[in-house]
């Protein structure tokens, strides 16, 4: 006899009802995709079992591309196609890469954001980047059986608003639904925090492969407060492998990694990678470098010159927390615990340094590679409506300062670092000259007080002020920052009422017709794929179809006659039908055009109520 199951009260086990959901940690080095089953938070593996994939991209001739662990294992072969570490070109132009000359690439700088010159042809970071996330949601889909309704991507603590709408136009292109964008150490500390139950003031301590982060938090009784967070996003493993390739290059008089052929350049940073992990056991290392002139230079590394070699990068950590610490007005004998977050931690020299600056032994008894994406997964799983959403309470905080320049190229902070999300603050601003009658708004994101040493987010004018004296008319700026940190502003003169307003988007070359168009041109190369395609974007409007009719009708069912709402239920059975058997994409698209059909009525009567609503209104301001 086949054992039933039955749903907890309130909880319907309907798939329709149930909808999927995962948390991805887009990593510099390796990234994973994590979803919440049966209560538990884990990590997907691929076909052969392994969790981590490398986020490595090797693009070939014709468009085509390697993936993951078969692209990283010819990079030193295709060193030029074969784009690693792209996380740190996201947002970013060219002038903000020092170490660019040292990159085995062909840069292409860009009017906002760099580009890759590749036998594909130029490739931006976001596509590198999407072209990952496609891999970890083809993963997910593979394994869950069905599409993701949403996502929650982590993003280093200090990416500043370019670069996390960078991730975000990642996400859009390979397809995701991005629920939230979630800091980094945010995330280690719900995994912490619901796991185990934790209660205090922690610092997350999180290095990992390309980035740094610190964030100081308070968790109790279920809310997570973010009190300080800070960090570099340029700094992580990939420089201690530079370090010790320099080392290596300096002992055999080669001239430095950039003086080394792009072949050369990616098989040494290989190889000091490999002996930087493997000092993380072994009394000493070998690395080995065959030269192009048949040349073989060798080394042995001991954990004592890798502790030297690593000290000022570690110096650099250290700072990031002392000023983190400070903004948060703690010192280190206040905090709890110190959760150790990332790849890097893995390497004693980082846990000792971490271990004596905050005066405890470090916690890393979940996985530090895991731990980002398993507290993903409970944010997206939250946020996906499954339930959870009343256990905890997030309050993070904005990394940088947002501001307008004034005269003299200085600025004005109008919302100040480490302020809690989501955020709305406004500030009057008044005119330079006489009869004045616009006004042009620079928003900008820093700590520095000068224009120039911050980075430019947006412009716009503000039109049709009155013509008056300087200093006489006022107008109000007002800044919105979402839960994601990203932003958006609007200006007002408070006399006229006229009003200008922006969504910062930073404009490093994509635009949104752009993003479309590079998803159509991403439509699988195969008919299985492009099947494929089509039956996961069917189920996703149906889905979405099913959620919003059932919205409505939550609201607005006493429009609806009997019949009506019978006919109504009966359309939206049919297309919950059609999800739950995985039924042909032409069954799917046929329930869902029945249910639109069925539901048109009832889309008119609230239009018409709502309207009237708005009529209503407008005449008893009028009569006001």
């Amino acid at each position: 006899m086949a054992l039933l199951q039955i749903s907890e009260p309130g909880q319907s086990a309907a798939p329709h009802q149930h909808r999927l959901a995962a948390g991805i940690d887009l990593g510099t080095t390796h990234s994973l995709i994590a979803t919440v089953q049966s209560a538990q938070a884990r990590c997907l593996p691929d076909d052969e079992g392994r969790l981590l994939l490398p986020s490595v991209v090797r693009y070939l001739p014709g468009g085509g591309l390697e993936l993951g662990h078969e692209a990283r294992e010819q990079q030193a072969e295709d060193p030029r196609n074969t784009i690693v570490s792209v996380k740190r070109f996201m947002g970013r132009r060219l002038a903000d890469l020092p170490a660019a000359g040292a990159l085995p690439y062909d840069f292409v700088d860009g009017p906002g954001m760099v580009g890759l010159a590749t036998v594909a042809g130029e490739r931006s970071p976001v596509q590198v980047s999407a072209d990952i996330l496609t891999a970890l949601r083809e993963r997910a889909e593979f394994t869950l059986g069905g599409p993701l309704a949403g996502v929650v991507i982590t993003v280093p603590a200090y990416f500043d608003d370019a670069q996390r709408q960078a991730t975000k136009d990642a996400a859009t292109l390979a397809g995701l639904n991005v629920l939230r964008l979630l800091n980094e150490p945010t995330a280690a500390a719900i995994a912490y925090g619901l796991d185990q139950g934790s209660e205090g003031t922690f610092a997350i301590y999180d290095l990992g492969g390309g980035t740094f982060d610190i964030s100081v938090l308070h968790l109790s009784r279920g809310v997570f407060e973010v009190l300080a967070t800070g960090g570099d996003s340029a700094l992580g493993g990939d420089d201690f492998d530079h370090a010790i390739a320099e080392w290596f290059c300096g002992e055999h008089g080669l001239g430095g990694l950039s003086a080394l052929p792009p072949a050369a350049q990616r098989a040494l940073l290989a190889e000091a990678r490999r002996a930087k992990e493997a000092l993380s056991s072994a009394p000493e290392a070998a690395l080995a470098l065959a030269m192009p002139d048949g040349r073989r230079c060798e080394a042995r590394l001991t954990p004592a010159q890798l502790a030297e070699l690593g000290q000022p990068l570690i110096a650099r950590t250290l700072a990031a927390c002392r000023r983190a610490l400070r903004d948060a007005k703690l010192g280190a004998q206040d905090l709890s615990g110190v959760v150790l977050v990332g790849g890097s931690t893995r390497m004693p020299l980082v846990r000792e340094a971490v271990r004596q600056h905050f005066g405890h032994e470090p916690l890393c008894d979940i996985d530090p590679d895991q731990v980002v994406a398993l507290g993903a997964a409970l944010q997206a799983d939250a946020l996906a409506g499954n339930g959870r959403g009343d256990e905890w309470l997030l309050l993070d905080v904005c990394p940088l300062s947002l501001g307008l320049e004034t005269m003299g190229g200085l600025v004005e902070k109008v919302i100040p670092r480490n302020t809690t999300l989501p955020a709305a603050r406004a500030q009057e601003f008044t005119t330079f000259k006489d009869g004045q009658t616009a006004m042009a708004v620079h928003v900008v994101q820093g700590e520095r007080e000068s224009v120039a040493d911050c980075r430019s987010l947006a412009r716009f004018t503000l039109h049709g002020i009155p013509p008056a004296a300087a200093g006489a008319a006022r107008i109000r700026v007002t800044f919105q920052i979402d839960a994601d940190g990203l932003l958006s502003v609007s200006a007002r003169e408070l006399t006229t009422g006229v009003e200008a307003h922006v969504e910062v988007k930073p404009t490093y070359g994509l635009a949104d017709a752009q993003i479309a168009g590079m998803l159509q041109a991403a439509i699988g190369a195969s008919q299985a794929d492009m099947q494929l395609r089509m039956l996961r974007e069917a189920q996703v409007d149906a889905r979405r179809l099913l959620d919003a009719t059932e919205s409505a009708l939550a609201q607005d069912a006493a429009l609806l006659s009997p019949t009506e709402l019978a006919a109504i239920r009966q359309a939206m059975f049919a297309v919950a039908d059609a999800l739950e058997t995985q039924s042909p994409v032409a069954d799917v698209k046929a329930a869902s055009t029945a249910l639109s059909a069925a539901t048109e009525s009832f889309a008119a009567q609230r239009m018409n109520a709502s309207i009237q609503r708005a009529l209503a209104g407008r005449a008893l301001d009028t009569l006001a």
